[in-house]
């Protein structure tokens, strides 16, 4: 392996969750505002990821007060502070640039619906309470020694 192969690959985050093109994220941002560092949240839709290793790309869009906003934010860079992703998107296409001439209703992206397992759904499903025995009615008593 190159040396740069090795310096990139130690740079790289591991805490990146698995999403795609129309997930809904939230991304935690440090801001410095004078002497104030807080964190800003970004949430919207993934329109476009890009790139690899060290070098990739995702493109976050929203729509703040009926203006549309995208921000391009670097995978592996140290300003984001935790990426969430919010809803996994159903669509079609690996760049999403048509939603960017939608309003409303048809800008919205299907969630996506996971199936799940015979045999997780069997494990996970709340188990019926078995029948209880009755307890008995009346215990024969003791004989009485005479």
């Amino acid at each position: 392996m190159h040396i740069l192969d090795d310096l990139d690959a130690a740079q790289l985050r591991n805490d990146v969750p698995d999403f795609r093109p129309g997930d809904t994220l939230d991304v935690g941002v440090r801001v410095v505002e004078g002497n104030r560092r807080r964190v800003q949240h970004f949430q919207g839709v993934v329109i476009r990821r890009q790139g690899g290793g060290n070098r990739e790309t995702f493109t976050v869009r929203k729509v703040s007060f009926g203006v549309g906003v995208e921000r391009t934010f670097p995978v592996h860079t140290p300003v984001i502070e935790s990426i969430k992703v919010v809803t996994h998107g159903d669509v079609r296409r690996a760049k999403l640039y048509y939603l960017r001439e939608l309003r409303g209703k048809k800008a919205k992206i299907k969630e996506k619906r996971f199936s799940v397992p015979a045999k997780v759904a069997a494990t996970t499903a709340p188990a019926k309470p078995a029948a209880t025995p009755a307890p008995p009615t009346a215990a024969p008593s003791a004989p009485a020694e005479a």
